[in-house]
């Protein structure tokens, strides 16, 4: 077996893109995705847990750099999607947010985007740099790879009261925001609700690891359904658009490492680590392999996709003001 980040979402997406291409009769009902959406949201909100408030004074200024690190490199990942790569506006933008590849390929579709650029954007700059970083990581620190942890419980194990609480999460965070007109309300309302009543200390749980492999499953058909009649040339020109986008991401990673261990003298590895634009658990796991803190790796992983999830579509509208409202680009 293979191991790769995020196997259900992108082993699903993988396969049902090559039926696509095959041109075999496959469809997802978009009620379908977004329930599994909400799954994800809730997913995402259950990392804000009470046992990293009192660390967070040490790392205030590594965490509020964050909000810079997302502005600046998305500011220069949409000017390379839009310059360089000639992508529409609403597609370059949703391509240069850097984390989010269920979010990001939701949101940016719901808004107009080309989910197959986003989503094969984000895909190949996981897939990049989960598979470089372990090799870099044993040639400087003789990290060695170990096989990656599961997220969630399984169904029989979760408590029934805290899956009647995460589901309470789901439902009220949905409604909630859809009335509240929030982008994306499938996953900022749901993930806004888990993240608050896991730092109140209310549940410790996740989603069963079960129901998340399923949301990731069919978030990834969902995705894999769109390049049905898409030719390999327009996979092709994609990945190689989105390997320049991952090259760009991770020098400004090394950038802000550098400068933070310099100005805080925190770890130059563990600070690299919780600004590679790599996934959650396995950043946190090559941190724990090298007995750096995993917690600073996993807090800032998480920061930094809350801000994303919530700002990005809410950026997006006012600088949509600015490109006056362009026409959608998924037929591009």
């Amino acid at each position: 077996m293979i191991a790769i980040p995020l196997p259900w979402m992108i082993g699903s997406m993988v396969t049902v893109t090559v039926g696509a291409m095959l041109k075999l009769p496959l469809a997802l009902p978009n009620r379908l995705r977004s329930v599994m959406v909400v799954v994800l949201g809730i997913m995402l909100g259950s990392g804000f847990t009470p046992a990293i408030l009192p660390q967070l004074g040490d790392w205030a200024l590594s965490l509020s750099t964050l909000v810079l690190y997302v502005i600046v490199s998305g500011a220069i990942g949409i000017w390379y999607f839009r310059k360089l790569c000639d992508y529409g506006p609403i597609t370059s933008y949703f391509s240069a947010m850097p984390g989010g590849l269920s979010e990001m390929t939701v949101v940016g579709g719901e808004m107009g985007g080309d989910s197959r650029k986003i989503s094969l954007t984000h895909a190949w700059r996981i897939l990049t740099v989960i598979m470089t970083l372990p090799f870099l990581f044993q040639l400087w620190l003789a990290y060695d790879p170990a096989t990656r942890p599961s997220v969630g419980l399984p169904m029989t194990e979760v408590p029934l009261e805290d899956m009647a609480l995460l589901t309470a999460c789901a439902v009220a965070g949905y409604f909630i925001a859809k009335g509240l007109r929030i982008p994306a309300a499938a996953i900022v309302g749901p993930m806004i609700l888990s993240a608050a009543v896991h730092l109140a200390g209310w549940t410790t749980a996740n989603p069963p690891s079960e129901l998340i492999a399923v949301a990731q499953v069919v978030v990834g058909a969902a995705i894999g359904c769109r390049f049905v009649g898409i030719s390999l040339a327009f996979i092709g020109r994609s990945i190689v658009a989105a390997t320049g986008g991952t090259v760009i991401l991770a020098a400004i990673s090394l950038l802000f490492a550098w400068v933070l261990h310099n100005v805080t003298g925190l770890s130059f590895a563990a600070l690299f680590l919780a600004f590679a634009p790599g996934g959650l658990a396995e950043m946190s796991l090559i941190a724990l392999s090298l007995s750096l803190d995993s917690a600073f790796v996993a807090t800032h992983h998480i920061v930094r996709i809350f801000i994303i999830v919530v700002c990005a579509p809410l950026l997006f509208k006012i600088l949509q003001q600015l490109w006056g409202d362009p026409r959608s680009e998924q037929a591009e």
